[in-house]
């Protein structure tokens, strides 16, 4: 009953896109801030590797996402460099037009439960938890915005099929 009012009804999506924009602005603004004031996450992946999240008992809690870091991210501090300020600023412009909406959802939290694996509490919960009622929405979330046009050609598109002769570019 709650999964069809957040999907289907019109109300809901205006509730919805009060979220949205909130969400959208603080994803927004966060890259923009990064990009514009130079952005550099090794001191931030040195600092979770070296003191990451313990249980009570004193042991780590995410042992998976420290060798993660140490092993991957810390050697590609570069393209998280690159991946985190951009990411963050498009998954905010998605949301703020509300253009590929549940794709730019999905992606602000796989980053939110990115940064709640390192140990980071600040906003994260309370935006996982905005974001799963916008992913859950899906198409909803994001008919007061682009999607409203965008959604409908890409399913068009969609139906067409990549391996279409009529899609494929003649050389």
């Amino acid at each position: 009953m709650f999964n069809k009012f957040l999907r289907e009804n019109k109300i809901s999506a205006v509730l919805l896109t009060v979220i949205r924009l909130y969400l959208g602005y603080s994803w927004f603004t966060a890259g923009l801030h990064k990009i514009t004031g130079g952005f550099d996450a090794s001191g931030f992946l040195k600092g979770v590797t070296a003191n990451p999240v313990k249980g009570p008992d004193g042991t780590v809690v995410y042992g998976w996402y420290v060798e993660f870091l140490k092993a991957f991210a810390l050697p590609n501090v570069d393209l998280f460099n690159f991946i985190v300020p951009w990411g963050e600023l498009l998954i905010g412009l998605g949301l703020l037009l509300g253009c590929l909406t549940t794709a730019a959802m999905f992606f602000g939290l796989v980053m939110n439960f990115s940064f709640f694996l390192a140990g980071t509490v600040s906003h994260n919960p309370t935006d996982i938890f905005l974001g799963f009622i916008i992913l859950t929405a899906g198409y909803n979330a994001g008919r007061i915005g682009l999607d409203r046009w965008v959604v409908p050609y890409v399913r068009k598109i969609s139906k067409k099929g990549i391996g279409n002769e009529k899609t494929k570019v003649k050389a």
